[in-house]
């Protein structure tokens, strides 16, 4: 057991990353991406013993990642919404505001925008997992993958200037 314990610890260190970028795109607060990090390290934990290696630690790490993150925020959404604060972010109130920083927060912003599926397409875009990993993730096919990224750069970029 203990183990167990430690390997999933060291899984859990060496791709917290993954888990960060999905629950910050899920999100609105920094208290909510805290819940649903340690939701999804919950969810991980609970299905570890399962993980048969028929993929890539990290593709099934993003599938229950998403999938525990869609899962709440559909929850969240049939909840009425009593915080009236969610439209104010942390880089209003960061004092280093460059260029950079700005673009960064921008691109999230209308990530947040796109329905669930497109949202985790991008997000694994943009950490660079293949095309047949981010097909194997979220149950399509490699060549609807390709086409959906390729129509999503063009919707992105629509929304960076319409937003900017």
């Amino acid at each position: 057991m203990e183990n167990k314990q430690k390997a999933f610890s060291k899984l859990i260190k060496d791709n917290q990353g993954l888990i960060i970028k999905v629950s910050r795109l899920y999100t609105h607060s920094l208290e909510d991406q805290e819940d649903l990090f340690q939701e999804i390290v919950l969810q991980l934990w609970k299905s570890y013993d399962s993980f048969q290696g028929n993929s890539k630690i990290s593709t099934w790490m993003y599938r229950v990642a998403l999938n525990t993150a869609i899962t709440l925020f559909r929850k969240k959404t049939r909840q009425p919404q009593t915080d009236e604060l969610q439209d104010f972010h942390s880089k209003d109130f960061l004092e280093d505001n460059d260029e950079k920083q700005q673009q960064i927060s921008l691109l999230y912003k209308v990530i947040k925008l796109l329905p669930d599926v497109e949202r985790a397409i991008v997000m694994m875009y943009l950490d660079d997992e293949p095309y047949k990993e981010i097909a194997e993730t979220l149950g399509i096919t490699e060549v609807n993958a390709r086409v959906k990224m390729n129509r999503l750069k063009k919707v992105l970029k629509e929304l960076m200037i319409k937003h900017a």
